[in-house]
C-alpha cells in the first residue's frame, strides 16, 4: 500500500481562488496531489476514487491545456464527464450563465468546472447551483489550479538551500514572476500561493503591465530584469497576449524580448536559475527557445503536475479523505 494521506478535509467548499486558502488546505492539497502523480506512472492511469461522480466542464473561453487537463484527471479517477462550450451552444443564442447554470442544476450534476471572460463569474454560480464549483479561470482575477501546480513543481525542484520544498515550505524561496502581470489571473493566484507558503516574491515588467499600487500585495516590484533575477532561484514568464501590443503597452515584441526576455545568457549568468511558464510559450518574446528546452526549464514538468493537482483538488472537493490510490 502507498502511505495514506492524513485524513483531513478542506475548510472550503470550492475552489473559486487561492486568496482565502490558507498554508494548511494548500499543503493538503499538493500531498495529495502528490499522491495523485503515483497514479499518472502506472501501467493503468485510473483509480475509481469518483465513480458515480458527474462533472460539467463549463468553458465560455477558449482553452486547450487547461481543458484537456481537467479532462484527463476526471478520467484518471473513473469520473463521467460532460464537456459544454459556449461556441455552438444556447449561450451563442443568447441564453445568459443564470439560465446555463439552473439547467445543470437540473440536471443532477456533482461539478462545476468553470472557465469564464468575467471576473467573479466562478463566485456568481455559486449562488445557483448545489454542486461544487471549480475555477478553471475568471477574466483577469484568478486561476488557482495553474498556482497550484506551480507550487508542486517548485517543491519538486533540487535546490541545496532550500532543503524543506519537499515539505511545501518555502521559506527564503526567492521567486520572480515575469510580464504581463496586470492581466494575469496566473501571477494573482501565485502571489497568494507564494506568499502562503513564505515565497519571497519579486514582479518584473513594464510599468504599463504593473498593478496601481502593486506593492500593498507584500512583494517587491522592479522593470529591470537583471534585478528580479539576481538571487532569484525560480523565474515564472507569464505569457504576452499579443493583442497588448495594439494597445500600445510596449512598442514591439522585440524591445519586450530585449528587455524582459529570459536569454541564454541569463542561464549563464545565474547557474541555480530554474525557469516556469504557464504556456503556451511564445518563442522568442518571453523566452528565447534555448531556454525553453533547457534542462533547467521545468515547464512539461508543470504540465504532467497540472494533471495530479487537478486530480488532487477534485478528489477533495468532492469529500475524499484518507488514501485516493490503493495498491
Amino acid at each position: 500500500m502507498t502511505e495514506e494521506i492524513a485524513i483531513e478535509q478542506l475548510k472550503h467548499r470550492h475552489l473559486l481562488g487561492l486568496a482565502d486558502y490558507d498554508a494548511e488546505e494548500i499543503r493538503l492539497i499538493l500531498r495529495t496531489a502528490r499522491e495523485m502523480r503515483t497514479v499518472l506512472d502506472r501501467p493503468i492511469k485510473r483509480v475509481p476514487s469518483l465513480r458515480g461522480v458527474t462533472v460539467v466542464n463549463l468553458f465560455f473561453e477558449a482553452s486547450t491545456r487547461t481543458r484537456i487537463s481537467f479532462e484527463l484527471a476526471e478520467k484518471r479517477l473513473s469520473a463521467d464527464v460532460v464537456n459544454f462550450s459556449a461556441s455552438g451552444s444556447s449561450v451563442s443564442k443568447g441564453e445568459t450563465l443564470k439560465d446555463t447554470a439552473q439547467n445543470i442544476e437540473a440536471m443532477k450534476t456533482d461539478v462545476v468546472v468553470i472557465r469564464h471572460e468575467s471576473p467573479g463569474a466562478p463566485h456568481f454560480l455559486t449562488r445557483w447551483i448545489d454542486g461544487v464549483v471549480i475555477n478553471a479561470g475568471d477574466g483577469a482575477h484568478e486561476h488557482p489550479t495553474q498556482a497550484l501546480l506551480d507550487l508542486l513543481t517548485i517543491a519538486e525542484i533540487d535546490i541545496a538551500s532550500h532543503p524543506r520544498l519537499a515539505e511545501f515550505d518555502f521559506s527564503g524561496l526567492s521567486v520572480s514572476i515575469l510580464g504581463d502581470i496586470t492581466h494575469s489571473r496566473v501571477a494573482r493566484s501565485n502571489i497568494y500561493g507564494l506568499k502562503a507558503l513564505g515565497a519571497e516574491i519579486t514582479l518584473c515588467g513594464p510599468r504599463t503591465m504593473m498593478p496601481v499600487e502593486v506593492e500593498q500585495l507584500g512583494v517587491r516590484v522592479t522593470d529591470r530584469l537583471d534585478e528580479a533575477l539576481e538571487g532569484c532561484d525560480v523565474a515564472m514568464a507569464l505569457r504576452i497576449q499579443l493583442e497588448r501590443q495594439s494597445a500600445g503597452l510596449f512598442p514591439s515584441l522585440r524591445e519586450y524580448h530585449n528587455r524582459f526576455g529570459i536569454r541564454l545568457e541569463h542561464l549563464e549568468r545565474h547557474p541555480d536559475l530554474r525557469i516556469m511558464h504557464p504556456g503556451p510559450v511564445n518563442r522568442g518574446v518571453e523566452l528565447a527557445s534555448e531556454v525553453v528546452d533547457h534542462e533547467r526549464s521545468v515547464i512539461l514538468d508543470q504540465v504532467t503536475n497540472g494533471v495530479a493537482v487537478r486530480m488532487a483538488v477534485l478528489y477533495l472537493l468532492s469529500g475524499g479523505s484518507g488514501s485516493a490510490v490503493g495498491k
